[in-house]
C-alpha cells in the first residue's frame, strides 16, 4: 500500500535573483514581499483543496515567521488548515510542524482539537521544538523555550506535551512543572455554580478534587468569588479532540536523541532532507528504539509494519522536491528555474545546519565542512533530496526511495511549492503528479487505503 501526500512551506512567488555574495533571494522590496505573503496564504488554502480534489491523502504545512528572504512562510498552518477542512472531506490536515514551544500548550491543545472536530477527525498533529533564534527568542521567551540552551528547549518542548496530551485525555487536570503552573496555585474561585456543578453525581470529579475549599480572606475585598482562600485546584479544557484517545503525533526528526524520544513516546517520524541512504539508517534507529520500548501507539496496538503502516497510519514519512518536465518545456530551461528556486531554500537552511546532510552523502568531513558556503542546486539533485525529470522518472526516483530504505507500506510525501513559481504553477505540478505519476506509484505498492468520509460534517448549509 501506498499513501501520498503534499507538502506545503510557503516559498515566495516573487523571482529569485542571485546577488553579488552568491546567495539567492527573493527579488522583491519588503512591501512586495508582504503582498506575496499575502497571495501563499490563499494559495496554501487554494492548493490544501486542490490536493483533496485530485486524490492525495494528506496535506501538511510548516509553521515559520518573520522571513523575507523568501524561502518559507507559514505562520499559523492550523488557521490555514481549518479553512481547508470546511471545503474537504477525506483528506488528511497535518503539521510538520507546530512549534509547541511558541504556545502557550492549553491555547494549543483547544485549536487543535477545534480542527479535528470541524474535519470530522482528520488530523495529524505535529509538534516539534523549532531551531531558528529569530523565531524562537522572539515567540518562545515567554513559556520558557530558548534555542540559545537546547536542554531547556527540550525540557520546555516535552513539558508543553505532557500538558497537551493531558488537556486532550482528562476530563480535568492540573500540571506545575518547570514552565507552566496550570492552574496557578494562588488562583481563588469560590463560585456557586462551579460548586453546584460538581456536586452532582453524575459528575466524575468531586469538589474536593477541583476545588481547595476555605473559608472568607478577612483581607480581601471584592466579589465573592475572589474574596476568599477557596482555590482552584483544576480546570477543565474545552473542546477535546473527536479521534480518541488523540490525535496522531507527528515530528520532523533529525537527531538520534530526537528519533528515540519519538519512538518511545508514540510519535510518528518527519524526514524531509535526509537522502535514501541517511533515510535508512534514521527508520532503523526509529524501529530499533520502538522495539526497546514495547512498540508505544496511541491505541496500544503493538507493532507495526516497517517503514510505514497504512492501517494504523504509523511510522515514518519521507517528502522530496519534485519537479515535473511538462510536454511542450524546454528541459534545461525548467532546469536551471528548478535550482535557482532550490538555492533560494537551501541557502537560507544551510547555515543551520542542514547543509551537513549533503556532505554527508558526499563523503566529506564534517568537521571540516563550510557551513556558511552557499549550497549547490546540483548537490541536492545527485543526492536525490530534489527529483527532476519527466513523470516515469520521477515516479522510478520515488520507488526507489521505498526499494533502499526497506519500507512495507509506503508513505511519501511531495514537495511542489518552490520559490520563484507562481500558484498556477505550482497547482499545474499537481495536477501532472496526480494524473502521471501516482497512478503508477499506486499499481507498484497495491493500491492506496480508502478512507470513510462519513463522520466529516456538511458546511453546505453554512455556505449557502
Amino acid at each position: 500500500m501506498i499513501e501520498i501526500g503534499v507538502f506545503h512551506n510557503g516559498a515566495s512567488d516573487l523571482p529569485c535573483v542571485r546577488t553579488p555574495n552568491g546567495h539567492v533571494v527573493n527579488d522583491g522590496s519588503l512591501k512586495e514581499v508582504h503582498e506575496s505573503n499575502q497571495r501563499v496564504v490563499l494559495a496554501q488554502i487554494r492548493q490544501g483543496i486542490l490536493a483533496d480534489r485530485l486524490g492525495f491523502d494528506y496535506w501538511f504545512q510548516t509553521e515559520h515567521h518573520f522571513q523575507p528572504e523568501g524561502a518559507e512562510f507559514s505562520p499559523n498552518p492550523l488557521l490555514s488548515e481549518m479553512a481547508i477542512a470546511a471545503n474537504t472531506r477525506r483528506i488528511r490536515l497535518g503539521q510538520a510542524a507546530n512549534i509547541i514551544t511558541w504556545h502557550h500548550p492549553i491555547r494549543f491543545a483547544e485549536q487543535v482539537a477545534m480542527l479535528d472536530i470541524v474535519s470530522g477527525g482528520r488530523v495529524e498533529c505535529g509538534i516539534g521544538r523549532g531551531y531558528q533564534p529569530r523565531e524562537n527568542e522572539t515567540l518562545g521567551r515567554p513559556y520558557g523555550s530558548t534555542i540559545q540552551d537546547q536542554e531547556r528547549n527540550r525540557a520546555s518542548f516535552q513539558e508543553a506535551y505532557e500538558i497537551i496530551i493531558k488537556a486532550w485525555t482528562q476530563p480535568s487536570m492540573s500540571h506545575h512543572g518547570e514552565s507552566f503552573s496550570i492552574p496557578p496555585t494562588y488562583t481563588k474561585w469560590n463560585h456557586a455554580s462551579t460548586i453546584a456543578y460538581y456536586g452532582l453525581d453524575k459528575v466524575e470529579r468531586s469538589v474536593a478534587d477541583v476545588l481547595d475549599i476555605g473559608p472568607p480572606d478577612m483581607y480581601a475585598a471584592g466579589n465573592p468569588v475572589q474574596a476568599t482562600t477557596t482555590k482552584l485546584r483544576e480546570i477543565s479544557i474545552f473542546p477535546q479532540p473527536l479521534q480518541k484517545p488523540y490525535p496522531q503525533i507527528w515530528e520532523p526528526l533529525t537527531s538520534p536523541r530526537s528519533i528515540e524520544w519519538a519512538a518511545s513516546h508514540g510519535v510518528n517520524g518527519y524526514f524531509v532532507a535526509e537522502p535514501n541512504p541517511l533515510l535508512k539508517q534514521r527508520i532503523e534507529l526509529y524501529y530499533e528504539a520502538a522495539q526497546k520500548h514495547g512498540w508505544p501507539d496511541r491505541l496500544n496496538r503493538g507493532s507495526f509494519k516497517y517503514g510505514w503502516d497504512s492501517e494504523r497510519r504509523r511510522g515514518i514519512v519521507t517528502c522530496r522536491y519534485i519537479h515535473l518536465v511538462l510536454p511542450g518545456r524546454d528541459r534545461e530551461r525548467e532546469l536551471e528555474r528548478f535550482k535557482l528556486a532550490l538555492e533560494l531554500q537551501w541557502h537560507y537552511y544551510g547555515p543551520f545546519g542542514f547543509g551537513a546532510l549533503v556532505a554527508a552523502v558526499k563523503g566529506e568531513d564534517l568537521a571540516k565542512f563550510d557551513l556558511s558556503k552557499p549550497l549547490d542546486a546540483q548537490d541536492l539533485i545527485d543526492a536525490g533530496i530534489a527529483l527532476f525529470g519527466t513523470p516515469d522518472e520521477v515516479g522510478a526516483a520515488i520507488l526507489r526511495v521505498k526499494e533502499t530504505c526497506g519500507y512495507e507500506d509506503f508513505m511519501f510525501h511531495a514537495w511542489f511549492e518552490k520559490g520563484g513559481f507562481s500558484g498556477a504553477e505550482i497547482e499545474e505540478q499537481m495536477h501532472a503528479f496526480a494524473e502521471e505519476v501516482a497512478p503508477g506509484l499506486r499499481r507498484a505498492c497495491g493500491g492506496s487505503p480508502k478512507r470513510d468520509d462519513s463522520s466529516v460534517p456538511s458546511f453546505d448549509d453554512v455556505r449557502a
